[in-house]
């Protein structure tokens, strides 16, 4: 074993890769080489009169001339260079030549010499040398120069336009292609997303499905006169699927499709952005018919400003002006369809809105239950999950879901079955994936002295207690005092999908969420900080009703809300102080209503609120069968509504059947 460990080990081959930076480096060792070691010497200009005395008072060595320049280079005596040490500033130079001196064209250099060295002792005559330098060596180091110069201008330039995504400052091509267009553009049959994959979004998906049936067999609506609209907006939430939406239409349609972002247009160049949009739409018409998509067209379709030396973005507006003709101008796009995808709609310019460049806006929404249930079937095709998963169940606790959270759902819940080392995804991973996404991750090192934990589970157990007790309320489905992300504690509701909601429904969801708050000054005689986010939300909806829905009896039937939101470029509110100071006393006198109304239900029910406390110190997460236990059934259930359960309890129970 000894020899064995003691053996030495064989050393890795070093494998040498090329870099592009090495040419770099090479280049500027070329240039150094060119500037700083031209013959290694610093030669004093002389006149040929004083170089014939130096000669005939035996200073010089050795005189090299040369013919086809008219140019002596002169190599004085080792033991006579430092008489002229003045010429050189006073530094005796080490190399030679010390000297040049220049002649013109009569000059006999044979003769001259032999005449000078004739004059001279045998041993102090001049070693005489007299060449021909070739011209094409003259001219190649003028040349070298200047290519290597170019040479490392060109590399400069296709690393910086590989850096920035092929496109540098002008797209693909470099600099001078600055004005071309940057879409991508997707021949037919390339794209492989279908609507298949698009599930939910089912009027948003008749509303595409009739564009590509457009483009598929416009004789159909030809015939009768109709003209193929020129253009579809899609506007919804982030995440809702529009631009997955736009895939299938390109994948469906089977004609050529443009991609671009409506950040791509712009340039810190002037007039780039205008240039781009020109040569887009043309590559449209040469495919057409075909489909430009332009995703977040916010970003260069925003509303152009009224005042035009405050705040404009003339770069920017100019893009716009010229999308504008693009789309619908003097000239026509007959056969290129333009679809968009926004979730800022309010601020897109009147002008881009308007039908005959937008025909139609289709709106993608949030997925209700069923669109729901649809989604989790897609992104659980691959996923391998427990024999008894409830996809029902799943769909339910996951309202106001995206499609892309739902996807991050799946995902999360896949990643914590593996960290638990499981053979299959069951229906607890995906709630503790959907607690991670929504409160954040657990932090179980939080330290939290005893004192806070006991006012935590008062105030999370004041939230219980309303939500349970009042009808209108959102049901609960568990509460925990486990502290996830910025929030030491939670109580998870699952919100009605309602269309409508009534002043009685606002008023009961306010209370509960002012209940921690008033339990916290039940028990401890003072409040905390702790109930921060939800006195935000409840003064949020306090003004709402006062402002918004028209829900007070002083300030009547009136709305303030700008759903254009042009009101953002105005100095002043749309009222008075008088009115301003009327809505202050309402919201108030309104929030006071609700804190007396929850205070009185939590001193009514003060026992089971008590218990409820309790429990959830002991066990830190408790359901909706726990509060079933104290209180009796909730207020304003369902028949046939299903009450969430403890998972632990499920199991035993389970097991106890067996």
């Amino acid at each position: 074993m000894a020899e064995k460990n003691n053996a030495p080990r064989r050393k890795k081959p070093v494998r040498l890769t090329f870099n592009i930076s090495w040419i770099y480096i090479l280049l500027l060792v070329a240039i150094g080489w060119m500037f700083f070691n031209q013959g290694g010497a610093n030669p004093q200009k002389e006149e040929w009169a004083d170089v014939q005395k130096q000669w005939l008072a035996g200073d010089i060595k050795e005189v090299v001339f040369i013919r086809n320049e008219y140019e002596g280079r002169v190599t004085m005596r080792p033991d006579r260079i430092g008489d002229y040490a003045d010429k050189f500033g006073g530094n005796v130079p080490a190399k030679s030549p010390h000297f040049i001196f220049l002649v013109s064209g009569s000059f006999n250099a044979e003769e001259m010499f032999g005449e000078l060295n004739e004059q001279l002792p045998e041993d102090q005559q001049v070693k005489v040398i007299i060449e021909n330098h070739e011209s094409w060596w003259k001219m190649l180091e003028w040349l070298v120069f200047p290519l290597l110069l170019i040479f490392m201008w060109v590399f400069m330039f296709r690393g910086i336009n590989r850096n920035m995504g092929g496109g540098g400052p002008g797209g693909p091509g470099g600099i001078f292609n600055v004005g071309k267009s940057t879409g991508k553009l997707a021949e037919k049959g390339e794209t492989q997303v279908t609507f298949r994959d698009v599930a939910g979004l089912y009027g948003a998906k008749d509303e595409v499905m009739e564009i590509v049936d457009f483009l598929k067999n416009p004789d159909k609506y030809t015939a009768l006169g109709g003209k193929i609209p020129k253009g579809a907006l899609l506007v919804g939430p982030p995440g809702t699927g529009k631009t997955l939406l736009a895939k299938a239409v390109a994948g469906e349609a089977n004609v050529p499709f443009f991609s671009i972002s409506g950040s791509d247009f712009v340039e810190m160049f002037v007039g780039v952005g205008a240039s781009r949009v020109r040569d887009l739409f043309r590559q449209a018409k040469e495919k057409s018919p075909c489909i430009v998509f332009i995703d977040e067209i916010d970003a260069v379709g925003r509303a152009r400003s009224k005042n035009g030396g405050f705040s404009s973005n003339d770069e920017r507006e100019n893009t716009l002006n010229q999308l504008l003709t693009e789309m619908d101008g003097f000239g026509t796009n007959s056969g290129v369809i333009i679809l968009a995808a926004t979730n800022r709609a309010d601020i897109l310019d009147k002008a881009l809105m308007r039908a005959g460049r937008f025909d139609r806006q289709i709106h993608v929404e949030l997925p209700d239950l069923k669109e729901r249930m649809e989604i989790f079937q897609v992104h659980l095709r691959n996923l391998k999950l427990a024999d008894d998963f409830d996809l029902e169940f799943l769909a339910k606790h996951t309202p106001g879901f995206s499609g892309a959270d739902i996807a991050n759902v799946c995902n999360e819940a896949a990643l914590t079955a593996a960290r638990k080392d499981k053979k299959a995804i069951d229906k607890q991973d995906f709630l503790d994936a959907v607690d991670r996404i929504i409160g954040g991750l657990e932090r179980k090192s939080k330290i939290i002295t005893p004192e806070e934990k006991k006012s935590i589970a008062h105030h999370e157990a004041g939230h219980a207690t309303v939500s349970w007790l009042l009808p209108n309320a959102n049901p609960l489905f568990k509460v925990t005092i486990v502290p996830r992300g910025q929030a030491l504690g939670a109580a998870w509701y699952l919100p009605e999908e309602r269309q409508l909601v009534t002043k009685e429904q606002l008023v009961d969801e306010m209370c509960s969420l002012i209940g921690g708050r008033v339990a916290e000054e039940i028990v401890n005689g003072q409040p905390s900080t702790g109930a921060l986010n939800d006195l935000e939300r409840l003064t949020k909806m306090a003004y709402g009703m006062v402002t918004y829905y028209g829900m007070s009896e002083k300030v009547g039937n009136l709305s303030f809300y700008d759903s254009t939101g042009a009101r953002g470029f105005e100095l002043q509110r749309p009222y008075s102080e008088k009115t301003a100071e009327l809505i202050d006393k309402e919201v108030k006198e309104l929030v006071e209503m609700i804190h007396d109304k929850t205070e009185t239900l939590l001193r009514e029910n003060f026992e089971g609120f008590s218990q409820l406390a309790a429990l959830l110190l002991e066990k830190e997460v408790i359901f909706a069968d726990d509060l079933e236990r104290i209180f009796g059934p909730r207020a304003g259930a369902k028949p046939g509504e299903e009450i969430p359960k403890d998972p632990e309890e499920v199991a035993t129970e389970e097991q106890t059947n067996e």
